[in-house]
């Protein structure tokens, strides 16, 4: 009998790539879907219907969380148009795997394997056998933090403004949801300019925003562990440190940049500029609502919050950007070469070498990707080099803040941007998920060898 020998090379080990391309696929169609309903003329306020361009454009912006526009969404749509926009936001927070797979359970109460697997890289859940736990916990969570938000809204739109109940109703679910999903959209012409210094407005929107982009493994684990600290994952400690840090610092450093500026805080009375800076400083971090004129600011705060946007939210949220967890590990690789030391630990626990690549791999593709970018639209367009990196940096992190410039964008920029907006919201999560799937084993080591570095 004669045995065949394999080759002494590689054995790759893939893991499956199904859940990507079908997450990919499911956003590409709901955005497909909201383009063909904003396009129909019940959508707009005026005569015929609007541009092809402008329904892409907003679709692609509500679904993947992002609220960059070219039209302005009060007066542009029609209430039609409005639900279509509450209806691809509410989609893009839950995921659209996420929906997918509940539906599935609510149906035939079992789960295929490839639905669980799509629903655990969507979710970030741990384990396959968790999902249908996962998904209860993400529905029940985010409907009481909309609930609760939408309700103190339409009470403030109700008795501060004299609203009528059925609009200070509809204003408070659709602001209530949008923050929540850190989606940026807004049924007022100039965002949340009016409310600049109420915080009854800006405090339950900046809060809901904060609480969807911490992440839902975060919020699941704080609902069951919340006074139980010492049982908190790594990830859930990295996220809540992280965000806290960001949003003291983030705060202060808007606040101190703008504090003389007549043309955002210096106006204001001092409560009034701590409140906007905060809360400017809050939105930056992907949830794009603005109660001041962002055009106006100090470049050097446009470069502050390019920051801020470019590190975002906790993952598996609503919020968008490289995620605070991808920065603290970098972080602490830094931090570790900087010591001497051989393993990388982060709060008591060792970073396993293949979350370092991951991290590095991340954030790298996405520095990249901005910086492909905003190279095209700089040689398109003659404005500067900090609106255009603002704007393409918003794009990306799926922040959704602007400078004023997308409109007045050629069409091949404002296709770019769309672009931008679906890769910054499925883009780093298939990557993250591809890598940590994808195994390879080689069967031997080549020889090392040191480069000299710097």
């Amino acid at each position: 009998m004669t045995v065949r020998a394999e080759p002494a090379t590689r054995r790759r080990v893939h893991g499956p790539q199904g859940p990507s391309q079908v997450i990919i696929f499911a956003f590409a169609a709901a955005a497909a879907v909201g383009t063909a309903l904003l396009w129909l003329p019940v959508a707009t306020t005026g005569p015929g219907h609007a541009s092809l361009l402008e329904a892409l454009f907003t679709a692609t912006s509500a679904v993947c969380l992002t609220g960059h526009l070219i039209v302005n969404t009060a007066t542009h749509w029609s209430p039609f148009g409005h639900v279509v926009i509450l209806v691809l936001i509410t989609i893009g927070g839950f995921g659209i795997m996420t929906l997918a797979s509940l539906l599935g359970v609510l149906v035939s109460r079992r789960m295929g394997l490839r639905t669980r697997i799509t629903a655990a890289a969507e979710s970030r859940s741990i384990g396959i056998g968790d999902v249908r736990r996962v998904l209860a916990n993400v529905v029940l969570i985010t409907l009481a933090f909309e609930a609760v938000t939408s309700l103190a809204l339409t009470a403030r739109f109700y008795f501060g403004y004299d609203e009528r109940a059925p609009r200070a109703i509809w204003l408070g679910v659709f602001h209530g949801v949008s923050a929540f999903n850190n989606a940026g959209f807004s049924l007022f012409d100039d965002n949340l300019i009016g409310f600049v210094d109420d915080p009854w407005i800006c405090l339950p929107i900046a809060l809901a925003s904060i609480a969807g982009g911490l992440g839902f493994p975060v919020l699941i684990q704080l609902r069951r562990d919340l006074t139980h600290p010492r049982f908190w994952t790594l990830n859930t400690r990295l996220v809540l440190a992280a965000t806290a840090i960001l949003l003291v610092s983030g705060a202060a450093f808007v606040t101190g940049m703008e504090w003389s500026n007549d043309d955002t805080l210096g106006k204001l009375s001092p409560g009034g500029r701590i409140l906007a800076g905060f809360f400017l400083s809050a939105m930056a971090r992907t949830a794009g609502f603005n109660s001041v004129d962002i055009g106006a600011l100090d470049p050097a705060t446009w470069l502050g919050m390019d920051v801020l946007m470019f590190i975002g939210g906790g993952p598996a949220g609503t919020a968008g950007g490289l995620k605070v967890t991808t920065f603290a590990v970098l972080f602490f690789i830094i931090y570790t070469e900087l010591r001497g030391d051989g393993a990388v630990n982060a709060l008591g626990k060792r970073l396993p070498r293949s979350v370092h690549r991951q991290a590095i791999t991340v954030a790298l593709v996405s520095v990249a990707v901005v910086v492909i970018a905003t190279l095209a639209l700089l040689i398109m367009t003659e404005f500067t080099l900090d609106e255009v990196l603002f704007e393409v940096i918003a794009a990306f992190t799926t922040a959704g803040m602007s400078t004023g410039i997308t409109p007045d964008l050629p069409l091949a920029g404002q296709l770019i941007l769309v672009v931008l907006m679906f890769l910054g919201r499925v883009g780093p999560v298939i990557l993250a998920t591809g890598l940590a799937l994808r195994r390879t084993t080689r069967l031997y080591e080549l020889p090392k060898e040191r480069p000299i570095i710097g």
